[in-house]
């Protein structure tokens, strides 16, 4: 009779090898020699070919029908049976061969794009979009889906969700976000030339370690380096690996991308390690995931209370550049809304039109009304569209963002998903928390991180989205949240 007792071990070899494919990821991203790109590539193949025939073995399936079958599971056991027979019945639908190429497509795609953004030009990454997008297109069909083939592949992230859902979020925030940028690009527009000063590259690392060590990051349980595109990635909750990256010219740039990957290893640390390789050991979904690292980013980072403490210590790093700033003209300057070219420095306001053009472009991609050759043209019209703004190059335009050449199509949703999460899981936490913002004044972010501990960390994949949303705060997500904070933070209430 098979035990629970087997499955965790299997569970657990099969994570040890993605974890292993996990690291070499990592290191491809942050300190791979150039000359050793290929092999990599080779390795990463491997390593997810192994994995895959691993935990789609007939043997891994009948282990679970005969668990669930056997009826001796506790809640917990139970569901995580029940969540590893979904991923097996969604991974049997691969074969290895798919698998392999997915890989192959993805490591060359990626070298592909950095040269691309070395050289600024688009016609060099598009061979292996190309490449990418068919086999995304392949992906979807193997999956199946009845409406769009992005569904097949948006599920992937966000379990449940589907085009139509998403066309009716974005069809209801869009308008409203665009009344109040309009509203806002009507008043004086706030001063942020202080953070285009020169900011030493070596003294915002310490300063960015600091912060890091401050708010609750385990560095013995993981570690910051700097790459290409901020990223966080885990190998088990106590090895939880993020990047950042700096500009000297932009201070801006590295604090909030180091605080937003911040509150994606926050979640990463605070899974339950006894789960490892366990459904209950990984996060909820993308969108939970993104609503971790905007929670901590914007609701936190870009609040007057959290600078209250944080901007005279911050002075202590860079008194020539912040000496005469006050905490009035640094809060304005840290929220400035201005239409802009790149996503992870926008502004909450205008962030939302980003990802909706990525969406709908993603989405043209795969049902074939937008070619790879067009994607630049795409760009530039629609930033004008719905920001007002023109890309100069390829590197500001469609080579800002790494996902293509991961090929995670149907990811970016997620982030407009995560920042309407974030905002109704702040309002939740603050009816919870009595003097929330008084500890934010002090420094103290111990008993926010506590509460998002119990209430989304600890959970693991247990509660859907939505589910976890319910259980949270009583309803399903609503942007009217997100709307009510945006109103409050730039006083248009």
């Amino acid at each position: 009779m098979p035990s629970y007792s087997d499955y965790v071990t299997t569970m657990q070899r099969i994570a040890d090898i993605r974890a292993a494919s996990a690291v070499l990821q990592w290191d491809q991203e942050t300190y791979l020699p150039p000359k050793g790109a290929h092999f990599r590539g080779r390795q990463l193949s491997t390593l997810s070919e192994i994995a895959h025939e691993e935990f789609c073995s007939d043997s891994i399936g009948a282990l679970l029908d005969g668990l669930l079958a056997a009826g001796t599971l506790d809640d917990a056991q139970r569901r995580n049976v029940e969540l590893s027979l979904e991923d097996y019945q969604k991974a049997r639908k691969y074969s290895a061969s798919l698998v392999r190429r997915l890989s192959d497509a993805g490591n060359n795609a990626f070298h592909s794009w950095m040269e691309a953004r070395r050289r600024n030009d688009f016609r060099l990454f598009a061979p292996a979009l190309t490449e990418m997008v068919a086999l995304k297109k392949e992906e979807a069909s193997v999956l199946g889906y009845t409406a769009h083939p992005y569904d097949a592949l948006l599920n992937e992230y966000e379990k449940g969700a589907t085009t139509a859902q998403l066309d009716a979020v974005f069809g209801a925030l869009l308008p409203q976000l665009r009344g109040l940028l309009d509203e806002l690009l009507a008043q004086p527009a706030a001063d942020d030339s202080f953070l285009r000063q020169h900011y030493p590259a070596d003294t915002q690392w310490q300063w960015g370690l600091h912060l890091l060590r401050a708010l609750g990051f385990d560095g013995e349980a993981g570690r910051q380096d700097r790459s290409e595109h901020p990223f966080s990635t885990s190998f088990s909750p106590q090895d939880v690996r993020i990047t950042t990256r700096i500009d000297e010219a932009d201070f801006a740039n590295m604090t909030w991308s180091t605080i937003h990957e911040l509150g994606h290893a926050l979640y990463e640390q605070g899974l339950p390690p006894e789960q490892y390789g366990l459904p209950l050991g990984e996060a909820a979904s993308l969108s939970i995931h993104e609503s971790q690292s905007r929670l901590w980013e914007n609701n936190v980072g870009r609040s007057p209370a959290f600078w209250e403490y944080w901007l005279p210590q911050l002075r202590t790093y860079f008194p020539g550049q912040l000496a005469a700033v006050d905490g009035e003209r640094f809060f304005r300057g840290i929220n400035k809304v201005q239409p802009s070219l790149i996503r992870t420095e926008a502004d909450e306001v205008t962030y939302h039109f980003h990802v909706y053009i990525r969406y709908t472009l993603e989405k043209a991609l795969l049902d074939g009304s937008l070619q790879v050759a067009d994607v630049p043209g795409y760009w530039k019209e629609n930033y004008r569209k719905w920001l007002g703004v023109t890309p100069p190059d390829d590197k500001s335009g469609a080579l800002q963002d790494v996902h293509w050449s991961h090929g995670s199509f149907g990811y970016f949703p997620t982030y407009s998903l995560g920042s309407l999460y974030a905002a109704q899981f702040y309002a939740a936490a603050a009816a919870a928390l009595p003097g929330l913002e008084d500890d934010l004044r002090q420094g103290r972010t111990e008993r926010l991180l506590d509460w998002l501990r119990r209430e989304v960390h600890q959970h693991g994949r247990r509660y859907t989205s939505d589910g976890l949303c319910r259980r949270i705060t009583a309803q399903s997500l609503s942007s009217a949240y997100f709307i009510d904070y945006v109103r409050q933070k730039y006083g248009l209430t």
